[in-house]
């Protein structure tokens, strides 16, 4: 019997020409429940299922799962519980090192988008209200000569970093918030002299823009709460384009409708879709659709990634990108 695939939403080519090439391949016409998903990992019909960020892949649907591996269509995986997968033997594959500079690209939209109030500006412009150039029509904040204080500092941040140093900004950061290491002069590379460590606290309170580059996990979970967004300054903009629920966004909420901080720019949200109460109503926001990898190219060649994970795991073999390469120990 050839490798059978369950695909919960079909992803671009070559991915799907990949899968169909190695095997038997379902695809969802719409993304699934969490029941139905569990029900259909627990069929025994399917050797490896290729997922999304949305698709809930917990420890209670791996205990009953008959499969051989979930390959995500995505660099992070916080939505699957990789220990319990792991227990039982089920290997996970991501695509890693294939967004970073479109996400960084997204970031750095971010910070120009909200300091340069580009989405109310268009919105003022297709409204019918710009009535020619005036001395203080919606003046914004500089973006030059601006800290950029990037909690984190992985492949995106470092992406960011250069990107924000053409622009001419100051740029801090912190490598693993809350908790804090030195990061040597070696370590920083093509960046040592030209970037500064600095702790937690301090990047919150330092930072003209604070961009967040930490994956989710139960430290990073409302990193940015009430209490550090009240530590941030006045004029401060937030930029998320990692996860979600790393910000508290109902406390976001707050603090820009009350100018605890000036602006924030999110690719992502804290119970995507869905947007916390009042967000999408704030003009000093920019928000967009988790686009961060959505270029041509990049969906691309992630699909290519998840589609080898998944052919390998159905062989019994190490995936190219395995997030837990001792479960097959």
């Amino acid at each position: 019997m050839g490798a059978r695939f369950l695909v919960t939403t079909a992803i671009p080519q070559p991915g799907m020409q990949l899968l169909e090439a190695a095997g038997d391949v379902t695809v969802l016409p719409e993304p699934p429940d969490y029941q139905t998903l569990a029900e259909l990992c627990a069929s025994g019909d399917f050797d490896v299922v290729l997922t999304q960020l949305r698709d809930v892949v917990d420890g209670p649907l791996l205990a009953r799962a008959q499969i051989r591996g979930v390959s995500n269509y995505a660099v992070g995986y916080n939505n699957i519980d990789v220990e319990a997968a792991t227990a039982h033997g089920i290997l996970v594959g991501n695509t890693p090192g294939v967004l970073t500079d479109a996400t960084a690209d997204i970031a750095l939209l971010l910070i120009l988008g909200t300091a340069r109030r580009v989405v109310e500006a268009d919105r003022l412009v297709r409204e019918g209200g710009f009535h020619g150039w005036e001395p203080e029509l919606m003046l914004g904040s500089d973006v030059s000569g601006r800290v950029l204080g990037l909690a984190g500092f992985g492949r995106i941040a470092r992406a960011t970093a250069r990107r924000a140093l053409g622009f001419g900004m100051e740029v801090v950061f912190a490598p693993r918030p809350p908790g804090d290491r030195p990061v040597s002069d070696e370590e920083l590379g093509e960046f040592a002299g030209g970037v500064r460590q600095v702790g937690w606290d301090e990047l919150v309170e330092c930072s003209d823009f604070l961009s967040i580059h930490v994956p989710l996990n139960e430290q990073t979970r409302h990193l940015v709460d009430a209490d550090v967004l009240a530590r941030m300054k006045p004029g401060a903009i937030l930029v998320n384009t990692a996860r979600g629920p790393i910000v508290d966004e109902a406390a976001l909420v707050e603090a820009l409708r009350t100018g605890v901080i000036a602006g924030a720019g999110l690719d992502v949200f804290e119970d995507e879709p869905r947007l916390a109460p009042g967000l999408a109503e704030l003009p000093n926001t920019v928000l967009l659709p988790h686009i961060g990898s959505a270029t041509v190219p990049v969906r691309a060649e992630m699909a290519r990634l998840s589609a080898l994970n998944a052919v390998a795991m159905a062989e019994g073999s190490l995936p190219p990108h395995p997030v837990n390469p001792e479960a097959r120990a």
